[in-house]
């Protein structure tokens, strides 16, 4: 499966997103490939402090502009997964990905500044569509609230989009995930674990992966996709 993690704005946990679902899906004994393709390169100091620390090293490349099209077509047949970070832009990098892509995956955090955008997002899928019509585009709740109800509300203006479809799989803004990240870690990786952020992010990777997600005989695929909510 080809993973863009996208949107077109920053800050708002694509990277998180990216670089946690790329150590989980390694560690469930998947090849994958983790591509960055956002020039702040959030992904590649990530990993550069992750063989830096002496943990598991995770195959990450830097690809901008048309070239991560043609690379992910050349790359692909050689991992179970890759999972692509892009900017918080609407960059001819994110574009080139989704031409390429299986799925879509849009963080989207609580708050008028990011859900204004969704009207924006949904334009861009639709046009990559003309393009590459099998892509599927989901989104979730990033770098929520731990109260209140702003994570509901962001969830049920989410749930109407007829273009995106929702997976109820939100991911906090627990310092947890911040710490894991400048160790070169996973929250799952980290000790002692914090049990709220492990169940988040599992519960998104479920949502990707499908739980029981596996590789039949040959290399066939099974189980996978995304869940709705």
């Amino acid at each position: 499966m080809i993973i863009t993690v996208g949107g077109i704005k920053g800050g708002g946990g694509k990277t998180t997103a990216a670089t946690n679902l790329a150590v989980m899906r390694r560690a469930a004994g998947f090849d994958v490939l983790l591509i960055d393709a956002d020039e702040q390169r959030s992904s590649s100091e990530f990993v550069s402090q992750r063989e830096a620390l002496g943990h598991d090293a995770i195959p990450c490349v830097q690809l901008v502009g048309a070239a991560v099209r043609t690379q992910v077509k050349q790359l692909a047949p050689r991992y179970a997964d890759i999972v692509i970070d892009t900017g918080g832009r609407d960059t001819a990098s994110q574009r080139a990905a989704l031409t390429v892509s299986d799925l879509m995956l849009v963080p989207f955090q609580p708050g008028n500044f990011d859900l204004w955008t969704l009207e924006q997002v949904e334009r861009l899928i639709d046009e990559v569509r003309s393009v590459n019509d099998a892509l599927d585009a989901v989104c979730f709740i990033s770098r929520g609230y731990t109260t209140g109800a702003d994570n509901e509300q962001a969830a049920e203006m989410l749930r109407k989009s007829e273009v995106l479809r929702f997976v109820n799989a939100p991911v906090l803004g627990r310092k947890a995930f911040n710490t894991a990240s400048g160790e070169g870690l996973a929250v799952i990786e980290t000790r002692p674990r914090d049990a709220k952020a492990v169940m988040e992010i599992q519960r998104l990777y479920d949502a990707v992966f499908g739980p029981d997600d596996g590789m039949e005989a040959g290399g066939q695929r099974r189980n996978g996709g995304i869940s709705a909510a």
